[in-house]
């Protein structure tokens, strides 16, 4: 079960069940089938409250993934700071919406075991959030 909530910040206008459609459609294309996956919209004082609290950072980020997968079964907490993502849209001139998206899937493939700090995983990463922006966009 995919659910969207908030502390301290607004919900984003988001369509949830188109979301939750591509998030399943694109873990099913790493042979991931969904868990409990909780999408918690933050502002960036919380995001850099639970990444000193569990994380021991002291900076702000755009998301945080609690990972509680097990096998093909890919579960987690995904916390997402709308603040950090207005930032960082504004910065590389994208729209808001397509960030925040591409945030959102950031954090699924790191559940389908995708990594973005070793040598040469950020550019996969990357790779991989386009074509699942793709997918989102047809």
């Amino acid at each position: 079960m995919i659910t969207f909530q908030t502390i301290h910040a607004e919900m984003p206008a988001i369509d949830t069940q188109a979301v939750t459609a591509w998030v399943q459609a694109v873990g099913a294309s790493y042979g991931r089938r969904m868990g409990d996956i909780a999408y918690i919209f933050v502002d960036d004082e919380e995001i850099l409250r639970v990444n000193r609290q569990f994380l021991q950072h002291d900076y702000y980020t755009d998301i945080i993934t609690f990972d509680y997968s097990g096998g093909s079964l890919i579960s987690g907490d995904l916390f997402i700071s709308l603040d950090t993502v207005r930032t960082n849209a504004e910065g590389l001139g994208v729209a808001y919406e397509q960030e925040l998206h591409r945030v959102i899937i950031h954090g699924i493939l790191h559940l389908c075991g995708l990594g973005d700090k070793g040598p040469g995983e950020r550019e996969l990463m990357e790779a991989a959030e386009n074509r699942a922006l793709a997918l989102l966009n047809r």
